[in-house]
């Protein structure tokens, strides 16, 4: 049976999780081992839940627990759960819930770069992709392209902040990823387990992404760059292939969310 806490001290040190503490303090760096993160929505928190991670904590709207969060409180009937109506809510964490259901989570063990490319024939490395947004919308649109996993470069935005997970829909879940280590020196590795490495870039010398000899490659780790620079020169110089979008109107670039949609398409597993 649930554990239901009415809201009545907004400094009950519980709640700190949820209307005091960062992104960054949640994360912990110094003690991974206790680092958390929000879920939030009913369909993040399933597919958390799915993918094996812990739960601490939820926090409602009323109105939720017999409504949309009846599956979840099902789901963790021993974590106490935090409720109060709308306008309060909004008043201690500074927004309106977005669906009304938030959870606080344990921070799974992430695997080691080499265990996730043990089994992958096509990834995706994100170089410095610093926006929670795009992070989130690449990670929806590889789960449903056909790649099988990510890794991140020590300066992207993490995956399981709060608008990474729920712009991705739940899909951090889903998809293995792994952080790379030291960088570029982690492209060996990639080499050495047999991946073909494309960068996504504009070049003279670039291919086009529907290259038939970049698309028949048995293993390919594709590369994105950063918002602002994209890829920097000596991952562009080290990569196997340099791979460009055809573009129409004058229009040089996309958005790397939106190039990451039409690579993944092109360039999966047929």
């Amino acid at each position: 049976m649930s554990q239901i806490i009415e809201i009545t001290d907004f400094s009950d040190p519980a709640l700190d999780v949820y209307a005091r503490l960062t992104e960054a303090q949640l994360l912990n760096r110094f003690e991974p081992a206790k680092g958390m993160f929000i879920a939030e929505s009913p369909k993040v928190i399933h597919r958390a839940l799915d993918g094996g991670c812990q739960p601490v904590s939820l926090l409602m709207e009323r109105k939720d627990i017999d409504g949309s969060a009846r599956d979840i409180l099902a789901r963790c009937p021993d974590i106490p759960v935090y409720t109060a109506d709308e306008d309060l809510l909004a008043q201690l964490t500074g927004y309106h819930l977005t669906r009304g259901v938030l959870c606080a989570m344990r921070r799974p063990r992430l695997p080691a770069m080499e265990e996730i490319c043990a089994r992958a024939s096509r990834i995706v490395i994100l170089e410095n992709v610093q926006n929670p947004t795009n992070v989130g919308a690449i990670f929806r649109s590889a789960a449903a392209l056909g790649m099988d996993a990510l890794l991140l470069t020590p300066g992207c935005s993490n995956p399981l902040y709060r608008r990474s997970a729920r712009v991705s829909m739940g899909t951090v879940f889903q998809l293995p990823w792994a952080y790379t280590g030291a960088w570029p020196e982690g492209m060996e590795t990639l080499k050495a387990l047999g991946f073909k490495t494309a960068a996504m870039a504009l070049s003279d010398n670039a291919v086009s992404i529907d290259d038939e000899g970049l698309m028949a490659q048995e293993k390919l780790a594709i590369f994105m760059g950063s918002e602002g620079d994209g890829l920097a020169e000596d991952t562009i110089a080290r990569c196997d292939y340099t791979v460009k979008i055809p573009m129409y109107h004058g229009v040089d670039s996309l958005n790397v969310a939106a190039a990451s949609a039409v690579a993944f398409w092109q360039l999966r597993r047929k």
